[in-house]
């Protein structure tokens, strides 16, 4: 079933943030799918703050990821792939073992590695829509 969500702007991006978790329910792998300055680690910050995260959040563009506790106890990762131009590059940081470890991973720029994505993965894209609001959409059925 698809599944829609339109950010209004940054004064909205915390209820949109709360919603997109509730209705992801136990998905444990999110690839963001935008364009450059749509918003994802914008948004990624804000789900960041809805799990109590209470470390500074920000993309791991040259980290490639960053760990960040949740107020529940649990970590969860945070990456952007946008500088990795082989597969092996991810490889190398040991993304296997962050993607299996039933961890949340919220992912940045996904589409650089794309084929090494577990079939679960669930994949959104943002619309940056005319009037300046995001539409986040995804598909719930896809597992």
């Amino acid at each position: 079933m698809k599944q829609e969500i339109t950010i209004q702007g940054i004064k909205d991006i915390d209820r949109a943030a709360e919603e997109f978790l509730r209705k992801i329910g136990d998905r444990k792998l999110v690839a963001f799918f935008a364009p450059m300055g749509a918003g994802k680690t914008t948004f990624t910050t804000a789900i960041c703050r809805a799990l109590g995260v209470t470390d500074p959040v920000g993309s791991p563009t040259f980290a490639i990821v960053n760990e960040y506790m949740r107020a529940d106890g649990e970590p969860m990762y945070h990456f952007d792939f946008y500088r990795i131009n082989k597969l092996s590059e991810a490889m190398d940081i040991g993304l296997e073992d962050y993607l299996y470890s039933g961890c949340l991973c919220i992912m940045e720029w996904p589409e650089n590695i794309e084929e090494l994505l577990p079939e679960d993965t669930l994949r959104v894209d943002i619309l940056v829509n005319p009037d300046g609001s995001r539409t986040l959409s995804w598909d719930d059925a896809a597992r």
